[in-house]
């Protein structure tokens, strides 16, 4: 069976068919985050570190890494920090050695600019997931040479120089070209992550049933694991978290073994562990077990995210894994 291997210093995760699903912690991106991204134009990593330690007591197994920030007070004085090709390789740098020294799950080095990409690769210990390639021509060969180089597993996001289509069966096509054209670098198809693009269920009524039979041709024609931006189906309506609660499930029967989410949601990740435990990726309920622990906290006003780490924490006491921990087996 596929198995896509991810790796920090010290931990191993591995995105596979019969592994527990792989929740990649979204939270450290300064998109749409004002007030990180003046945190981050100023120094200041504080929200950086809470957000890598809460994720991780949450339930991520990888954190994600985005250093897409506008740094608009420095754009104003020197003309060079409105070049994302100058901002974000030294800020991948800096956020890739500050999560490092906190918490050792991967990481997933996430940005649109190759400079910065290489500049994650360079400072993450591990084997890293690199995020990510399209079907572009020169996104191909830009990227594909940093895998190979790095020996990386990558994310690959069904669009190209067309866009975004709505036609699930071209979302296929580029994928499959993708994968075709990382063999041609010696890319194994088990180190090739398909995001197949999650469409909000709120502008496209069939977005779902889109991305269950996208998942599973992905699956049983390519042999690739599967990723998404979970979040996305439920962009523009109300009560999004329920959304995401029910997808998320259903896209799991469908063969997803990984997504891109906010892990401090406890309703998100109370589904995960319901769906880990139905799927038979559970051993012994060990992890529903765990969860329904803190969940019981929650009941006596904790926060989930509190909750969460005082687990982590005496856990990691009494000597019994601590989150984001998987076996290679």
């Amino acid at each position: 069976m596929t198995r896509t291997v991810i790796e920090s210093a010290t931990k191993t995760v591995v995105i596979g068919f019969d592994e527990p699903f792989c929740v990649i912690g979204e939270r450290i991106n300064p998109t749409g985050r004002k007030k990180l991204a003046a945190e981050l134009e100023a120094g200041d990593f504080t929200t950086v570190e809470r957000d890598a330690l809460e994720q991780v007591a949450c339930g991520a197994n990888v954190l994600d890494i985005n250093s897409g920030a506008v740094f608009s007070n420095k754009m104003a004085e020197d003309p060079r920090y409105a070049d994302n090709n100058f901002v974000e390789p030294p800020l991948m740098r800096d956020l890739c050695a500050r999560v490092q020294a906190l918490v050792d799950v991967p990481l997933c080095i996430d940005s649109s600019v190759p400079a910065a990409l290489l500049a994650g690769l360079e400072t993450c210990n591990g084997r890293p997931l690199l995020n990510s390639v399209t079907g572009e021509e020169e996104r191909l060969e830009a990227i594909l040479p940093l895998v190979k180089k790095f020996n990386v597993p990558v994310v690959a996001i069904s669009n190209d120089h067309t866009g975004i289509s709505e036609d699930p069966d071209v979302r296929f096509a580029v994928a499959k070209k993708i994968v075709e054209r990382a063999a041609d670098y010696g890319i194994p198809a088990h180190d090739i992550v398909v995001d197949p693009l999650v469409m909000p269920i709120g502008a496209m009524a069939t977005a779902g049933h889109q991305v269950f039979t996208l998942v599973r041709r992905l699956r049983d024609e390519l042999g690739v694991n599967t990723t998404c931006g979970a979040s996305n189906i439920s962009f523009g309506l109300p009560n999004r978290h329920g959304i995401n609660a029910a997808f998320l499930p259903m896209a799991i029967g469908a063969g997803m073994t990984s997504a891109i989410m906010n892990p401090v949601r406890a309703q998100e990740m109370e589904a995960i562990r319901a769906a880990n435990l139905l799927m038979n990726h559970d051993a012994n309920g060990g992890a529903w077990i765990g969860l329904t622990k803190v969940m019981d906290a929650m009941g006596e006003g904790v926060s989930f995210a509190d909750a969460s780490r005082a687990a982590m924490d005496a856990g990691a006491r009494t000597g019994g894994r601590r989150g984001g921990r998987r076996a290679r087996g």
